[in-house]
Order: C-alpha cells, then structure tokens, then sequence
C-alpha cells in the first residue's frame, strides 16, 4: 500500500513510486528501518577518507623535510587534492546514470588504492601533487555521493552525522598514528602503504553493501520523479527537464556553495597547518602537537555523533548559528592563552562544537531541493567546497613564508566570522514549489521542516 510520506526529508532518489487510481504517482511507504549495512559502510569509507585528510597536517613537516620544500612549495598539496575533487563532481551524475551506486562504491576505492600506491613509492614531488589529485578523484565520488545520499533519508540530520562522525574519527587518527609509526622508526612513505590496505578493504565492503544499487535502479527512480511531473502538469516548470543546468537555477545551490567555500576552508586549515604551528609557534613536542591536531578530530567525531540529536531537536538553521557563535569564542581563546595543553583542550572543544556544520549545510540544501537533483548538486557544493578547502591552507602556506606561522591563528578566525555571515544568508532561503517529483515532499512536510527550524 502506498500512501504520501509527511517527512520532509525523503528523497525521489531513495524511494519507489507508485500508481493509485486517479493515475497519479504516490511515493511508496517509505520503509521505517534505516539501511543499517550500507550506512556502516559508508562510515568507513568516511573514517578513510578522515585518515587520508588529516594525515597531511602531520605529514608536511616530513614532506618539507624529505623534499627540502619551503611552506609556499609544500602548500601545493592543498591544490591538488581538490582538482581532482572537481573533476569527479563533474562526472558524479554521469557515473549515477551508467554505474548506479555501484558504479561510485568500484571507482572510489580504486582511485584511493592507485594514489596511496604512487605516493608510497616515493616519487619526485610533482608526482606525489598527481597522487592527491588522484585521490582527490576518489574523495569526490564518495564524499558527495554519501553525503546526498544520506542528507536525503529519513533522520538525514542524525544519518549525516554518522557518516561525518566516520570521517572525524579517521581525521583523529591520521596525525596521531603518522607520529606514532615515525617515532617507532618507520619512513613517512610507510603510512601510504597502510592506507593501500585500507583502501583494499573499503573496495571490498562499499560493494558488498551497495551490490544492489545498480543504474537500472537509479534510473527507474529519475524517471518516477519525471513521471510525477508529467502526471501533474499544474506543476509543471522548465526544470522538469533534468539536464546540467537545473541545479543552478536554484539560490540554495550557490549560497550553499559560498557556504562550503569559507567553511570546509577553515576545517582544512585548522587541520593542516595546526601541527606546524604548534610545533614552531608554541614550541610542543611532535607528540603534543600531533594531539593538538588529534584532539580537533576527536571533538569533530563526538560532535557529529552527539550533537546530530540535538540539532535535529532545535532546528538546524538555529543550532549552526549557536554552534558558530561558540567556536568563535573558542578561536580567541585559543589566539589567547598560548600553553600547549590548553591548546589541545580548546582544539578538541572547537572540534566538537564544529563538527555539525558540515553535514548540517547538506541536510538544509537536500530540503530546499528536488530529491532527484541531490546528488548533482551536493556533489557541485561539495566541490566549490574543497576549492575553499584549498585556497585558505595555501594562502596561509603563502602568507607564512613571509609574515610567519602566527598568523594561523587569527586567519582562522576570521574565516570563521565569514563562515558565519554566509550561513545566515543561506539560512533564510525557503523552499519552493517545484515540478520533478517532489512536490508531494514538499507540500507534506516543508511547514514542518519551516516551523521547527525557523
């Protein structure tokens, strides 16, 4: 029996359709219990994704070492990473049509294991630059694939906090155990090596989980969606049409995308250069400045596994303007106080109150827009998100250079500000009525998504 979900959150992508008498579309009884197998794989795919992130922060050190590289030439692998995020956003949709799930579950670890394997081998320079574009490739099918996925679900505030919480609790152990195997003896290029194995076993359960999500799937859920519209022509509109230009008609894409710009920026920042900073500008031990970054992805696990709930319970929309608010007070405070342990402590606090930010712009974006652009436009979002995610670490490598690694701290900051003034903008945009199947989901639940987020 099919009858018309009130959530606001469910997503054409993710459910049938079917036909009742009057020959319209109803999307079918949206199943109760969560995909529990496929939502653990996905969480290990983003704890792997955490490891080959964060790892970076206490890898540039050796790497500016073993290359004799000065901060601007190291902070090339800032750019790197994101290109070929870019190019696997651009392809994301194209894979989704021809792959299905399937498709992204093959590629991703594919893209991992060959850009760990180059990297491992100890190449010039240049070409461990094209090993983490390569695995920038991987990062965005997964990353944007996942994220759409889960951001659309039912529960996708507490859903997305799950698979973001993988990814902090990968991010928590990248420096810690990079530091941890280099002061036990073991080369730097080591650590590559594990994340081959790693990346070896995210192959083998991402298709275990997602064997059944074929593109004959995906397709046949597109065109219920199509279906829908065709069914309903008072509700017809231009974009019933899907095509690579529907996502930018929408206001919500480009403000979530100047969103994602000035945050995942400063998550990147923080990550990559806070080991540096605390071993050259507050003189910690490699252990002690490995926790400061640890401690930061620690409190972004715990932030997004706990604090997913609470959100969900006050609003989206209001809770990311308290979360910002603290992690401001948090960042001058640490711009403050300049000893080593309290350092770690408010890292790890910035950590957690930062840590539902991420998954909360994507839950927002997937309720102001049709189910069957999600994963087009996460995917396009994510991107614009990771060029930030490069820009602000490479512009304080460059700043560095000449002014000197204190001026991380205060960069940050500001970032964060900027971070702040756009979600408030992007927080006012209200769905709209639209064609392409999901004018049900919207009729039926964007005055509870609106009263409980205003």
């Amino acid at each position: 029996m099919a009858s018309t979900s009130n959530n606001n959150e469910n997503s054409p992508l993710l459910h049938n359709h079917e036909i009742n008498n009057s020959g319209t579309p109803k999307p079918a009884q949206s199943n109760t219990a969560l995909p529990m197998f496929k939502i653990a794989a996905a969480m290990y795919s983003f704890s792997l994704l955490g490891l080959f992130a964060s790892s970076i922060g206490a890898l540039i050190p050796l790497l500016s070492s073993h290359y004799s590289l000065s901060d601007i030439h190291v902070s090339l692998l800032f750019l790197a990473g994101p290109t070929g995020y870019i190019l696997a956003a651009q392809a994301s949709s194209l894979i989704h049509f021809h792959l299905g799930q399937r498709g992204i579950a093959f590629l991703g670890p594919v893209f991992q294991v060959a850009a760990a394997s180059l990297i491992a081998i100890r190449p010039k320079f240049g070409w461990v630059c094209f090993g983490f574009a390569v695995n920038g490739l991987g990062t965005g099918l997964l990353d944007g694939s996942w994220c759409a996925w889960a951001g659309g679900m039912e529960g996708g505030n507490v859903v997305s906090g799950f698979l973001h919480g993988g990814y902090s609790v990968g991010g928590a152990g990248g420096p810690f155990l990079v530091t941890l195997m280099v002061e036990k003896g073991w080369a730097w290029w080591s650590w590559y090596w594990v994340l081959v194995m790693l990346s070896v076993i995210d192959f083998v359960v991402l298709l275990s989980a997602f064997s059944t999500s074929t593109a004959s799937v995906y397709r046949q859920n597109e065109q219920s969606a199509l279906l829908t519209s065709i069914l309903q022509p008072e509700n017809h509109s231009p974009t019933t049409k899907l095509d690579a230009k529907a996502i930018f008609r929408y206001p919500a894409t480009w403000l979530c995308a100047a969103y994602f710009l000035s945050y995942v920026g400063t998550e990147t920042a923080v990550s990559g250069w806070v080991v540096s900073f605390m071993l050259r500008n507050r003189n910690a031990t490699p252990y002690l400045a490995s926790l400061c970054s640890s401690g930061f992805w620690i409190g972004m696990a715990v932030g997004r596994l706990v604090l997913g709930f609470f959100t969900e319970r006050i609003g989206v929309r209001r809770a990311v303007v308290l979360y910002f608010l603290c992690a401001i007070g948090l960042e001058i405070l640490f711009a403050a106080l300049s000893f080593p342990l309290s350092s770690i402590i408010l890292m790890t606090m910035l950590g957690s109150i930062m840590g539902p930010l991420f998954p909360s712009g994507v839950v927002v974006l997937t309720r102001l827009l049709p189910g069957e652009l999600h994963i087009a436009t996460v995917s396009f979002v994510s991107s614009l998100g990771q060029v930030g995610g490069a820009f602000l670490p490479f512009a304080i490598g460059a700043v560095v250079q000449s002014l000197g690694i204190g001026v991380f701290q205060y960069a940050i900051l500001a970032q964060t500000v900027l971070a702040l003034v756009v979600w408030v903008v992007f927080a006012r945009v209200r769905p709209r009525t639209t064609a392409l199947g999901s004018v049900a989901r919207e009729r039926d639940g964007t005055r509870h998504a609106d009263s409980r987020d205003d």
